[in-house]
């Protein structure tokens, strides 16, 4: 059930079910309705109806005449938004090893001791919280909201396959590795080794993604 809060009813539906489909609850090709999901999340019709929209506009579900059915996120898709990340991430690295202060380097610090932590307690869920936090604070440090709102999205809708990448014990601890790499690069204010490093990164990341998706066919 939908717990009421500052933000709007439509806000929080949407934000529930983006997060259902692109965490895979709900597999592709599934059909509801909007009365279906007033009964399961306890709200009107109207701000389901408005959560659905803005779900379809960002191509996630679509009409049918019987209802919304589930689009979610194709391999093809996934892979796509890898490439992006790969390219725009990149230059978020290289921005942030220009405007970094030391209290953000030491956040990022802090957040990697955390993650070696939680790696070592087997605690994928929480390493996923603390991954995609490095990121947004490395994007909050570039000095641009534009970082942010191009690529917070993107790695959104990657949740999925990033959650099923940092399940993999190996890929988590070399996914940290990785993030004292680009750390290293960035607290020296090293660019074009932050570039570098963050592209690896998202390279691996999208490599191991494939993998996958190889093994799966």
């Amino acid at each position: 059930m939908i717990l009421y809060k500052s933000v709007s009813l439509a806000d929080q539906v949407f934000d529930q079910l983006e997060a259902d489909i692109l965490s895979g609850k709900y597999a592709r090709g599934t059909m509801f309705t909007e009365m279906k999901l007033c009964e399961e999340l306890g709200v009107s019709r109207t701000p389901v109806r408005e959560a659905l929209k803005r779900l379809e506009q960002e191509h996630i579900i679509e009409s049918s005449g019987k209802g919304m059915v589930i689009l979610g996120i194709t391999d093809n898709d996934a892979r796509v938004l890898f490439a992006i990340r790969e390219k725009v991430e990149g230059l978020a690295a290289a921005a942030c090893a220009a405007n970094i202060n030391d209290e953000q380097i030491t956040g990022l610090q802090e957040n990697i001791e955390l993650q070696e932590f939680y790696l070592s307690k087997r605690d994928s869920e929480k390493i996923k919280e603390l991954d995609s936090e490095f990121h947004r604070k490395i994007y909050e440090a570039t000095g641009s909201v534009v970082y942010s709102d191009t690529l917070l999205p993107l790695i959104n809708k990657l949740q999925k396959v990033r959650k099923a990448s940092l399940e993999n014990e190996a890929r988590a601890e070399r996914s940290i590795e990785e993030h004292k790499a680009i750390l290293d690069a960035i607290s020296t204010r090293d660019g074009k080794a932050a570039e570098a490093a963050m592209i690896l990164h998202a390279k691996n990341a999208g490599d191991y993604f494939n993998e996958r998706a190889a093994a799966e066919d």
